[in-house]
């Protein structure tokens, strides 16, 4: 049986408890963190090491659309 995941909102999101925030859990070995929308809870993208990820953010180097 595989251990539930702690799902946490992102401070980013504000304070109101409505469906339109960035929501995080790490993985039961913290090995990798989840990041998903709350609005679409079945979706998720997996991160590792999730400095590079926050780096690359900052950095603005990600490439758009």
């Amino acid at each position: 049986m595989r251990d539930p995941l702690h799902w946490q909102k992102s401070s980013f999101s504000g304070t109101d408890s409505g469906d339109d925030c960035v929501e995080l859990a790490p993985t039961p070995a913290s090995i990798r963190i989840l990041i998903r929308e709350s609005d679409t809870p079945t979706t998720h993208l997996t991160t590792t090491p999730l400095h590079a990820l926050l780096t690359t953010l900052k950095a603005g180097t990600l490439g758009g659309r």
